[in-house]
Protein backbone atom coordinates (compact mmCIF):
# COMPACT_ATOMS: atom_id res chain seq x y z
CA UNK A 1 0.00 0.00 0.00
CA UNK A 2 1.47 3.31 -1.11
CA UNK A 3 1.04 6.20 1.24
CA UNK A 4 0.18 9.38 -0.58
CA UNK A 5 2.73 12.13 -0.11
CA UNK A 6 1.28 15.38 1.14
CA UNK A 7 1.80 18.24 -1.21
CA UNK A 8 4.14 20.95 0.07
CA UNK A 9 2.34 24.23 0.19
CA UNK A 10 5.73 26.00 0.31
CA UNK A 11 6.83 24.70 -3.08
CA UNK A 12 7.11 27.25 -5.83
CA UNK A 13 6.48 26.90 -9.48
CA UNK A 14 9.02 28.03 -12.06
CA UNK A 15 6.89 31.09 -12.78
CA UNK A 16 6.97 32.11 -9.11
CA UNK A 17 10.75 32.24 -9.13
CA UNK A 18 10.67 34.89 -11.85
CA UNK A 19 12.20 38.14 -10.66
CA UNK A 20 9.38 40.64 -10.50
CA UNK A 21 11.85 43.52 -10.63
CA UNK A 22 12.50 42.66 -14.27
CA UNK A 23 8.84 43.18 -15.06
CA UNK A 24 8.34 46.18 -12.79
CA UNK A 25 11.65 48.08 -12.53
CA UNK A 26 12.05 50.58 -9.73
CA UNK A 27 11.57 54.28 -10.62
CA UNK A 28 15.23 54.97 -9.87
CA UNK A 29 16.43 52.28 -12.28
CA UNK A 30 14.00 53.48 -14.90
CA UNK A 31 15.20 57.08 -14.45
CA UNK A 32 18.87 56.07 -14.64
CA UNK A 33 18.24 53.98 -17.76
CA UNK A 34 16.48 56.88 -19.46
CA UNK A 35 19.20 59.33 -18.39
CA UNK A 36 22.12 57.19 -19.53
CA UNK A 37 20.46 56.63 -22.89
CA UNK A 38 21.46 60.24 -23.64
CA UNK A 39 25.21 59.99 -24.19
CA UNK A 40 25.67 63.76 -24.08
CA UNK A 41 24.01 63.93 -20.66
CA UNK A 42 26.22 61.12 -19.40
CA UNK A 43 29.34 62.92 -20.66
CA UNK A 44 28.16 66.12 -18.97
CA UNK A 45 27.59 64.24 -15.73
CA UNK A 46 31.11 62.78 -15.80
CA UNK A 47 32.64 66.19 -16.47
CA UNK A 48 30.66 67.78 -13.64
CA UNK A 49 31.69 64.98 -11.29
CA UNK A 50 35.29 65.84 -12.13
CA UNK A 51 34.63 69.53 -11.47
CA UNK A 52 32.94 68.81 -8.15
CA UNK A 53 35.85 66.57 -7.13
CA UNK A 54 38.35 69.32 -7.97
CA UNK A 55 36.25 71.90 -6.12
CA UNK A 56 35.90 69.81 -2.97
CA UNK A 57 39.55 68.78 -2.82
CA UNK A 58 41.11 71.90 -4.36
CA UNK A 59 43.77 72.39 -1.65
CA UNK A 60 45.08 68.87 -2.31
CA UNK A 61 44.47 68.64 -6.07
CA UNK A 62 45.95 72.01 -7.04
CA UNK A 63 49.75 71.82 -7.47
CA UNK A 64 50.30 75.35 -6.10
CA UNK A 65 48.56 77.91 -3.94
CA UNK A 66 46.23 80.04 -6.11
CA UNK A 67 47.73 83.38 -5.01
CA UNK A 68 51.38 82.34 -4.86
CA UNK A 69 53.52 84.35 -7.28
CA UNK A 70 56.61 83.09 -9.07
CA UNK A 71 58.40 86.20 -10.32
CA UNK A 72 60.80 84.17 -12.48
CA UNK A 73 57.91 82.60 -14.46
CA UNK A 74 55.80 85.55 -15.63
CA UNK A 75 53.48 84.60 -18.52
CA UNK A 76 55.06 81.16 -18.87
CA UNK A 77 53.32 79.21 -21.66
CA UNK A 78 51.76 75.76 -21.07
CA UNK A 79 54.08 72.81 -20.70
CA UNK A 80 53.53 71.52 -24.28
CA UNK A 81 54.63 74.80 -25.89
CA UNK A 82 58.14 76.14 -26.43
CA UNK A 83 59.33 77.86 -23.29
CA UNK A 84 56.89 75.99 -21.10
CA UNK A 85 57.72 74.29 -17.83
CA UNK A 86 56.54 70.97 -16.46
CA UNK A 87 56.18 72.74 -13.14
CA UNK A 88 53.24 74.73 -14.54
CA UNK A 89 51.15 72.46 -16.79
CA UNK A 90 48.84 75.22 -18.05
CA UNK A 91 51.30 78.07 -17.73
CA UNK A 92 51.24 81.16 -15.53
CA UNK A 93 49.51 84.54 -15.65
CA UNK A 94 50.91 88.06 -15.70
CA UNK A 95 51.85 87.86 -12.00
CA UNK A 96 53.46 84.43 -12.19
CA UNK A 97 50.55 82.54 -10.62
CA UNK A 98 49.85 78.98 -11.71
CA UNK A 99 46.83 78.92 -14.02
CA UNK A 100 45.86 75.32 -13.28
CA UNK A 101 45.72 76.00 -9.55
CA UNK A 102 43.66 79.15 -10.05
CA UNK A 103 41.23 77.33 -12.35
CA UNK A 104 40.77 74.55 -9.80
CA UNK A 105 40.13 76.98 -6.96
CA UNK A 106 37.93 79.05 -9.27
CA UNK A 107 35.77 75.97 -9.85
CA UNK A 108 35.07 75.85 -6.11
CA UNK A 109 33.91 79.48 -6.14
CA UNK A 110 31.88 79.25 -9.35
CA UNK A 111 30.05 76.09 -8.26
CA UNK A 112 29.36 77.67 -4.87
CA UNK A 113 27.86 80.75 -6.52
CA UNK A 114 25.75 78.63 -8.85
CA UNK A 115 24.43 76.34 -6.12
CA UNK A 116 23.74 79.14 -3.64
CA UNK A 117 21.93 81.31 -6.16
CA UNK A 118 19.78 78.40 -7.38
CA UNK A 119 18.72 77.55 -3.82
CA UNK A 120 18.06 81.18 -2.94
CA UNK A 121 15.83 81.62 -5.99
CA UNK A 122 14.22 78.15 -6.05
CA UNK A 123 12.73 78.22 -2.53
CA UNK A 124 10.99 81.64 -2.70
CA UNK A 125 10.08 81.01 -6.34
CA UNK A 126 8.24 77.82 -5.41
CA UNK A 127 6.45 79.54 -2.52
CA UNK A 128 5.33 82.49 -4.64
CA UNK A 129 4.30 80.19 -7.48
CA UNK A 130 2.21 78.05 -5.13
CA UNK A 131 0.49 81.11 -3.71
CA UNK A 132 -0.18 82.50 -7.18
CA UNK A 133 -1.57 79.15 -8.34
CA UNK A 134 -3.82 78.51 -5.34
CA UNK A 135 -5.10 82.11 -5.20
CA UNK A 136 -5.45 83.05 -8.88
CA UNK A 137 -7.79 85.96 -8.22
CA UNK A 138 -6.62 87.32 -4.88
CA UNK A 139 -2.80 87.25 -4.89
CA UNK A 140 -1.95 85.72 -8.25
CA UNK A 141 -2.31 88.85 -10.43
CA UNK A 142 -0.11 91.06 -8.23
CA UNK A 143 2.63 88.41 -7.97
CA UNK A 144 2.66 87.73 -11.70
CA UNK A 145 2.69 91.43 -12.63
CA UNK A 146 5.73 91.87 -10.41
CA UNK A 147 7.44 88.95 -12.18
CA UNK A 148 6.51 90.44 -15.57
CA UNK A 149 8.20 93.70 -14.63
CA UNK A 150 11.37 91.83 -13.66
CA UNK A 151 11.30 89.84 -16.90
CA UNK A 152 10.95 93.04 -18.91
CA UNK A 153 14.45 94.06 -17.81
CA UNK A 154 17.52 92.35 -19.31
CA UNK A 155 18.80 89.87 -16.76
CA UNK A 156 22.44 90.96 -16.89
CA UNK A 157 21.58 94.64 -16.62
CA UNK A 158 19.30 93.91 -13.68
CA UNK A 159 22.09 91.96 -11.98
CA UNK A 160 24.54 94.80 -12.63
CA UNK A 161 22.09 97.31 -11.15
CA UNK A 162 21.58 95.19 -8.02
CA UNK A 163 25.32 94.71 -7.48
CA UNK A 164 25.93 98.41 -8.10
CA UNK A 165 23.44 99.21 -5.33
CA UNK A 166 24.59 96.53 -2.86
CA UNK A 167 28.28 96.75 -3.71
CA UNK A 168 30.65 94.18 -5.29
CA UNK A 169 31.45 90.96 -3.50
CA UNK A 170 30.65 87.27 -3.30
CA UNK A 171 27.48 87.52 -1.19
CA UNK A 172 26.01 90.38 -3.21
CA UNK A 173 26.76 88.52 -6.44
CA UNK A 174 24.79 85.51 -5.21
CA UNK A 175 21.88 87.75 -4.15
CA UNK A 176 21.80 89.54 -7.51
CA UNK A 177 21.82 86.30 -9.52
CA UNK A 178 19.13 84.79 -7.28
CA UNK A 179 16.84 87.80 -7.79
CA UNK A 180 17.35 87.67 -11.54
CA UNK A 181 16.45 83.95 -11.65
CA UNK A 182 13.37 84.27 -9.46
CA UNK A 183 10.69 85.01 -12.14
CA UNK A 184 11.32 81.80 -14.09
CA UNK A 185 10.65 79.63 -11.02
CA UNK A 186 7.52 81.58 -10.10
CA UNK A 187 6.01 81.32 -13.56
CA UNK A 188 6.92 77.66 -13.97
CA UNK A 189 5.55 76.69 -10.55
CA UNK A 190 2.31 78.60 -11.12
CA UNK A 191 1.78 76.97 -14.53
CA UNK A 192 2.42 73.50 -13.10
CA UNK A 193 0.09 74.13 -10.14
CA UNK A 194 -2.71 75.41 -12.36
CA UNK A 195 -2.44 72.23 -14.42
CA UNK A 196 -2.57 69.97 -11.36
CA UNK A 197 -5.45 71.63 -9.48
CA UNK A 198 -8.07 70.15 -11.81
CA UNK A 199 -6.81 66.58 -11.38
CA UNK A 200 -8.93 63.95 -9.64
CA UNK A 201 -6.43 63.27 -6.88
CA UNK A 202 -6.54 66.92 -5.79
CA UNK A 203 -10.34 66.83 -5.68
CA UNK A 204 -10.22 63.61 -3.66
CA UNK A 205 -7.75 65.17 -1.20
CA UNK A 206 -10.04 68.13 -0.74
CA UNK A 207 -13.05 65.89 -0.14
CA UNK A 208 -10.99 63.94 2.39
CA UNK A 209 -10.53 67.14 4.38
CA UNK A 210 -6.92 68.01 3.51
CA UNK A 211 -5.98 71.51 4.62
CA UNK A 212 -4.39 74.14 2.43
CA UNK A 213 -0.77 73.53 3.54
CA UNK A 214 -1.17 69.79 2.93
CA UNK A 215 -2.67 70.42 -0.50
CA UNK A 216 0.18 72.77 -1.40
CA UNK A 217 3.26 70.96 -0.15
CA UNK A 218 2.27 67.29 0.03
CA UNK A 219 -0.42 66.77 -2.61
CA UNK A 220 0.41 69.16 -5.46
CA UNK A 221 4.06 70.21 -5.13
CA UNK A 222 5.65 66.73 -5.55
CA UNK A 223 3.89 66.38 -8.90
CA UNK A 224 5.33 69.72 -10.06
CA UNK A 225 8.97 69.00 -9.24
CA UNK A 226 10.07 67.45 -12.54
CA UNK A 227 10.08 70.71 -14.59
CA UNK A 228 11.47 72.60 -11.59
CA UNK A 229 14.44 70.23 -11.35
CA UNK A 230 15.20 70.73 -15.03
CA UNK A 231 14.87 74.51 -14.66
CA UNK A 232 17.16 74.49 -11.64
CA UNK A 233 19.80 72.60 -13.60
CA UNK A 234 19.66 75.05 -16.49
CA UNK A 235 19.66 78.01 -14.08
CA UNK A 236 22.85 76.61 -12.57
CA UNK A 237 24.67 77.18 -15.86
CA UNK A 238 23.12 80.65 -16.24
CA UNK A 239 24.32 81.52 -12.74
CA UNK A 240 27.89 80.54 -13.63
CA UNK A 241 27.71 82.72 -16.74
CA UNK A 242 26.24 85.68 -14.84
CA UNK A 243 28.88 85.36 -12.12
CA UNK A 244 31.62 85.30 -14.76
CA UNK A 245 30.07 88.34 -16.49
CA UNK A 246 29.88 90.29 -13.24
CA UNK A 247 33.44 89.31 -12.40
CA UNK A 248 34.59 90.41 -15.86
CA UNK A 249 32.93 93.82 -15.33
CA UNK A 250 34.62 94.19 -11.95
CA UNK A 251 31.34 93.95 -10.01
CA UNK A 252 31.58 90.34 -8.85
CA UNK A 253 34.18 88.56 -6.79
CA UNK A 254 37.13 90.85 -6.27
CA UNK A 255 40.77 89.91 -6.93
CA UNK A 256 43.02 88.29 -5.87
CA UNK A 257 40.31 85.68 -5.19
CA UNK A 258 40.45 83.20 -8.10
CA UNK A 259 37.20 83.38 -10.09
CA UNK A 260 36.88 82.59 -13.78
CA UNK A 261 35.32 85.92 -14.81
CA UNK A 262 37.83 87.91 -12.78
CA UNK A 263 40.66 85.92 -14.36
CA UNK A 264 39.34 86.86 -17.80
CA UNK A 265 39.14 90.54 -16.86
CA UNK A 266 42.69 90.70 -15.50
CA UNK A 267 44.14 88.87 -18.53
CA UNK A 268 42.42 90.69 -21.42
CA UNK A 269 45.42 93.01 -21.91
CA UNK A 270 47.66 90.03 -22.66
CA UNK A 271 45.47 88.23 -25.20
CA UNK A 272 47.86 88.89 -28.12
CA UNK A 273 51.11 87.72 -26.54
CA UNK A 274 49.81 85.19 -24.00
CA UNK A 275 46.66 83.62 -25.42
CA UNK A 276 46.49 80.89 -22.76
CA UNK A 277 45.83 83.43 -19.99
CA UNK A 278 42.48 84.30 -21.59
CA UNK A 279 41.64 81.14 -23.51
CA UNK A 280 41.91 78.64 -20.67
CA UNK A 281 39.49 80.38 -18.25
CA UNK A 282 37.08 80.99 -21.14
CA UNK A 283 37.33 77.35 -22.22
CA UNK A 284 36.66 76.24 -18.64
CA UNK A 285 33.50 78.36 -18.51
CA UNK A 286 32.41 77.03 -21.90
CA UNK A 287 32.88 73.37 -20.97
CA UNK A 288 31.19 73.76 -17.58
CA UNK A 289 28.13 75.49 -18.99
CA UNK A 290 27.93 72.98 -21.86
CA UNK A 291 28.15 70.03 -19.45
CA UNK A 292 25.38 71.43 -17.23
CA UNK A 293 23.14 72.12 -20.23
CA UNK A 294 23.66 68.56 -21.50
CA UNK A 295 22.73 67.28 -18.05
CA UNK A 296 19.61 69.42 -18.14
CA UNK A 297 18.59 67.89 -21.47
CA UNK A 298 19.12 64.42 -20.05
CA UNK A 299 17.04 65.22 -16.98
CA UNK A 300 14.26 66.57 -19.17
CA UNK A 301 14.23 63.41 -21.26
CA UNK A 302 14.32 61.17 -18.18
CA UNK A 303 11.64 63.01 -16.18
CA UNK A 304 9.17 63.71 -18.99
CA UNK A 305 6.91 60.65 -19.51
CA UNK A 306 6.15 61.63 -23.11
CA UNK A 307 9.81 61.79 -24.04
CA UNK A 308 10.57 58.53 -22.24
CA UNK A 309 7.81 56.71 -24.08
CA UNK A 310 8.88 58.21 -27.39
CA UNK A 311 12.42 56.99 -26.81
Amino acid sequence: MVTPVASNSQSTSPNDSFDQSLLYPSPYKEFWHAFTRNKGALAGLLFMCLMVFCALFAPWVAPHAPSEQYRDFLLTPPAWLDGGSARFLLGTDELGRDLLSRLIHGARLSLLIGLSSVVMSLVPGILLGLVAGFFPRLLGPSIMRMMDVMLALPSLLLAVAIVAILGPGLVNTVIAIAIVSLPSYVRLTRAAVMGELNRDYVTAARLAGAGLPRLMFITVLPNCMAPLIVQATLSFSSAILDAAALGFLGLGVQPPTPEWGTMLASARDYIERAWWVVSLPGLTILLSVLAINLMGDGLRDALDPKLKNAA
